[in-house]
């Protein structure tokens, strides 16, 4: 007699009669035991129940009862089931165990069946004989193994990665759903298109993101084949053939990987934070970017925009917002975003722009000029929105600002940022401005990067020398001096 016992809220199995089970989809019972791994050396299946398949016994037996172990591209799975013989029962029967091995590593788990050790065959990992209880028990054992190898494909696909314990976890419904890089990425651009929305950071740096994030799709895709991958398999490999793929696959130049990498360590960053990775694939990894002359307006250069005859008031505005951002340092997002409230008057009786910079958040403090306060006063109030200045869309001011150049006798490429660097480097730096209070104006964390934009100039480096020479001149041991 065999004895069968499961647990039905682990193992559902709707039970139906003969009828009940002809009338049933007869394509759905043979797909899930076609896909099952099951091996069975002999033949003992209650064959009132084959006939709905149209199959004679022993063809069905070689058709769903293959091998149970196959390989795939990234490992070697098995389940088989076992007796644990050394836990009888009262009643003599011993429980069904099931092990998992993937790549070497196993894991067991309860079937929540227990049978005669004498109606085991260990080969095949079945009860023998031809009772309702037998089949019933075997039926069991085929919807588990079916359910295992489903979660088995759907986790490699999904991280591609896969471990015994993860297939078990699954199985059982203990599964810890692993944070995966694509997921982690989204997730940041989606809050990051929130924060442009509110006006806290730039459209600029969100199209770097979406840019980096398509990248990694079609990298992924073309040297992984997979569509996602877990945040543990992130290695310092995976970063090189990333560069690699830009590099190679999309022509990239250093700055431009460079630029393209420092996403994805964002990501990584992100990762550490919140506990979902342990260690630092970037630890190890390094690139440099190559230096590059930064450009700028020189003091001839902007005298020729502010004299330059134009034809309307459209060319006017263009230079107007250009001159603007090359006499306080404002990016063009920030000038755009500009309001009364940042217009301050401090203790010095002077007025100040106060403004959170919308790339980094910095508070920038910069004394108003008298070219820039004209120019305020020039367009003050014609904004209903609380703006000072009406600006364009971005490209309409830069194609703008190139004709406007251009007509002004400018030669040089003209781009919005270089007016940036103009006032770190024409504007303030030439004129004596310590680069500590620059790298303040212009809002930025480190003066490293202040150091980027501020070069000098030959007029700045001569100002120097005379201001050298004639300190030399006034001190005794050096003056009057007959070599």
């Amino acid at each position: 007699m065999l004895v069968l016992r499961y647990v039905t809220h682990l193992l559902p199995c709707p039970v139906m009669c003969h009828g009940d089970v002809e009338k049933h989809s007869k394509s759905l019972w043979y797909s899930e035991l076609l896909t099952t791994h099951a091996r069975k050396t002999e033949p003992e299946i209650n064959c009132s129940i084959l006939h709905l398949f149209a199959y004679q016994p022993k063809a069905l037996h070689q058709v769903i009862l293959k091998s149970k172990k196959f390989r795939t591209m990234k490992s070697t799975f098995s389940v088989i089931f076992y007796l644990k013989r050394q836990v009888v029962k009262k009643d003599g029967t011993v429980p069904v165990m099931g092990r998992i091995t993937v790549d070497g590593s196993q894991t067991q788990f309860s079937c929540k069946l227990t049978v005669y050790p004498k109606l085991w065959d260990t080969k095949g990992g079945r009860v023998t004989g031809r009772s309702t209880a037998a089949l019933e028990a075997n039926r069991l054992l085929d919807k588990m193994r079916v359910r295992i190898n489903r979660h088995y494909q759907e986790i490699m696909e999904r991280d591609n990665y896969v471990t015994a314990e993860k297939v078990k976890n699954a199985f059982l419904g203990l599964e810890h759903r692993y944070h995966t890089l694509m997921q982690v990425f989204s997730r940041h651009n989606e809050d990051y298109e929130k924060q442009v929305e509110a006006g806290m950071k730039a459209k600029g740096t969100l199209a770097k993101y979406k840019t980096v994030y398509k990248h990694l799709q079609e990298f992924l895709n073309i040297r992984y084949h997979v569509k996602d991958i877990a945040l543990k398999e992130l290695t310092p490999a995976f970063i090189s053939d990333f560069e690699m793929f830009l590099r190679t696959d999309k022509h990239c130049c250093t700055n431009t990987v460079w630029l393209y990498v420092c996403p994805l360590r964002t990501m990584v960053f992100i990762a550490i934070n919140n506990e979902w990775l342990t260690h630092d694939p970037f630890r190890e990894y390094e690139i440099k970017k190559e230096e590059t002359t930064r450009s700028f307006l020189t003091k001839d250069e902007i005298r020729l925009l502010m004299d330059g005859k134009l034809k309307n008031a459209k060319q006017e505005l263009y230079r107007d917002l250009y001159l603007f951002c090359a006499f306080t340092g404002l990016s063009f997002a920030d000038m755009r975003n500009l309001t009364e409230e940042n217009i301050r008057t401090y203790f010095d009786d002077h007025e100040w722009i106060n403004i959170s910079r919308q790339k980094t958040g910095v508070v920038s403090n910069i004394r108003l000029l008298d070219i820039a306060k004209r120019i305020i006063d020039k367009y003050r109030g014609l904004c209903e929105d609380g703006r000072i200045f009406p600006v364009p869309h971005y490209m309409t001011c830069l194609h703008g600002i190139r004709a406007v150049a251009k007509r002004c006798g400018i030669t040089k490429h003209i781009t919005w940022h270089q007016s940036r660097h103009t006032a770190a480097t024409t504007v303030f730096l030439s004129n004596g401005v310590p680069i500590e209070t620059v790298s303040s104006m212009l809002g930025h964390k480190s003066i490293k990067t202040t150091q980027i934009y501020a070069k000098i100039t030959k007029e700045k480096l001569n100002q120097d020398m005379e201001s050298l020479a004639a300190r030399l001149n006034t001190i005794e041991e050096f003056s009057g001096c007959n070599i």
